[in-house]
């Protein structure tokens, strides 16, 4: 067993704390944007830098991707990424209840995807008593050309990571969008430790 990748245990650990998150999550979500947030069952898995290139820059109509590093005890740590595609971008003001012309469709971007992030990061740093910080959300609107170059300017590797797959529904405004939450290799020891505490304590 590689000591990057994640036992059936531990996956199955991982699975549970999320699943649990996102609840809670879609809940805090609903009240704060009074409307009904439907959170599907995310995918979990381990991805070399290639693929994980590839599969993010086959995403297709994407408008813009935006970026938020976050970090929290113990050595966990990763980027959230938030995915909007086209079709999804006109319905972000009334989503937040803006005015016409209030903030510019970037800043729209940027102020629902912290929103997201930290909601669902917070909810998940209490399953695991740790506490999460985030870094200034980044706009990356050329995909294909930024996000490679984006993630390779972290002070850590890429060669690896955990991938985290989380789809957004808010049914009353048709909006969806994509969040995936990357843990680089160098914190995937620290998580599996973390997961091994809570496993041990069942």
């Amino acid at each position: 067993m590689n000591e990057f990748h994640l036992t059936e245990d531990q996956q199955d650990c991982l699975q549970e704390l999320i699943n649990i998150a996102m609840g809670q999550a879609s809940d805090q979500l609903a009240r704060y944007l009074n409307t009904f947030v439907y959170l599907k069952v995310p995918s979990i898995e381990s991805v070399d830098a290639k693929n994980l290139m590839e599969t993010l820059s086959q995403q297709k109509n994407t408008l813009a991707v935006i970026s938020q590093g976050f970090f929290g005890y113990e050595g966990i740590r990763g980027e959230a990424l938030l995915v909007y595609q086209e079709e999804d971008s006109g319905r972000i003001a009334d989503l937040l209840g803006y005015e016409p012309d209030e903030l510019s469709q970037d800043e729209q971007l940027i102020d629902i995807s912290s929103i997201l992030t930290t909601t669902f990061l917070n909810v998940f740093a209490r399953q695991i008593d740790n506490q999460m910080s985030y870094n200034a959300p980044k706009l990356l609107p050329n995909v294909k050309d930024k996000l490679s170059e984006h993630l390779q300017q972290m002070p850590f590797s890429w060669d690896l990571a955990l991938k985290v797959n989380i789809n957004y529904q808010v049914t009353d405004y048709s909006f969806n969008c994509n969040m995936v939450l990357l843990i680089p290799e160098t914190a995937i020891i620290n998580i599996k430790n973390v997961l091994d505490r809570i496993l041990a304590e069942f």
